[in-house]
């Protein structure tokens, strides 16, 4: 890691390209409703993404600054100061997305990221953000009933999509009455269908969907979405959308974005938090690969920007 320094932050954060303003429903992603309008501090837009290009890293209450080349770091003394600065962080990336686009695409994934979104639903977010405009997906869905306590559906919901006004048929969860395999395809299909209509933008370099923002945590094994490390998914290069049935963290059957979709998004937000994630994001963060690349250390978008979003226990070996 390199050492560190008291410079402040730049942000290298892009706006996606303009796309025409169009709008579809789909009978096979469910939804429900949720809230507002979106009208931050302007985006600062300084260049491309590149594991290459050292950036500066910030971080509150005086802590020192570091340079990494792992991107845009931030780190955090406290949970409530993440959970602003990750607030602003959405909120900006949003009203970017609907000025360029008329709508603001964000995929999210499952375990305490929600909870970190918290101050979403809080003034002067909830006021200000344009929810009419979101399209909510699911980095990865765990194959069970949406009102199941598994259900990353479920999590959302109640931790933050039922206290905001987002149109029902805006919010995609997966058809819970298909098995892992027919579930995948469905919702790559109905996926497919919106990067036609340009509800969600499409990638430049490829067929991928390019989404505004997708939302990333981490396992202490460094598993992102339900990318496990080891696991053949983490190399796959055709689909949007894969069923996975044999999970090394239950339930076994789920569905998730592959990489290709990963490293197509404008914008990637990798929040951590806990002491529990030190030692996997040391070894993310470091030079030597020992015993083979984590699924944390592929993420790399290749037209947009990874940003990470750690508190101080997560960073403590950095």
């Amino acid at each position: 890691m390199p050492s560190l320094s008291n410079h402040q932050q730049t942000n290298l954060l892009l706006p996606p390209h303009c796309r025409p303003k169009t709008r579809c429903s789909l009978g096979n992603f469910a939804g429900f409703a949720n809230s507002s309008g979106s009208q931050r501090k302007a985006l600062k837009n300084s260049g491309r993404y590149s594991r290459l290009v050292h950036v500066r890293v910030q971080t509150t209450r005086q802590n020192p600054a570091m340079t990494t080349k792992h991107g845009d770091v931030k780190i955090f003394e406290g949970i409530q100061d993440l959970t602003t600065s990750l607030a602003d962080y959405i909120s900006e990336r949003a009203d970017a997305a609907v000025k360029d686009r008329g709508s603001f695409s964000i995929a999210l994934s499952g375990g305490s990221l929600i909870s970190t979104m918290s101050k979403l639903y809080e003034p002067p977010y909830n006021k200000i953000i344009d929810w009419s405009k979101w399209h909510v997906f699911w980095a990865d869905e765990r194959v069970v009933p949406r009102n199941h306590p598994d259900s990353n559906y479920k999590l959302a919901k109640d931790g933050l999509l039922s206290k905001v006004p987002i149109i029902p048929g805006q919010v995609y969860s997966i058809n819970d009455s298909l098995s892992a395999d027919a579930a995948a395809e469905d919702y790559e299909f109905g996926l497919r269908q919106l990067v036609k209509t340009r509800i969600v933008d499409a990638a430049s370099s490829s067929d991928s969907p390019k989404f505004d923002l997708i939302l990333l945590g981490m396992g202490p094994d460094g598993h992102i979405a339900s990318l496990f490390p080891g696991h053949p998914l983490t190399h796959e290069k055709d689909k949007w959308i894969a069923s996975i049935k044999d999970s090394p963290k239950p339930p076994p059957e789920r569905i998730t974005f592959t990489f290709p979709v990963i490293n197509s998004a404008a914008n990637v937000a990798m929040v951590i938090t806990g002491s529990n994630k030190a030692d996997v994001l040391q070894k993310a963060f470091g030079e030597k690969q020992d015993t083979g690349v984590l699924p944390v250390q592929m993420v790399d978008p290749t037209e947009g920007n990874l940003v990470w979003f750690l508190d101080k226990p997560a960073a403590s070996k950095l």
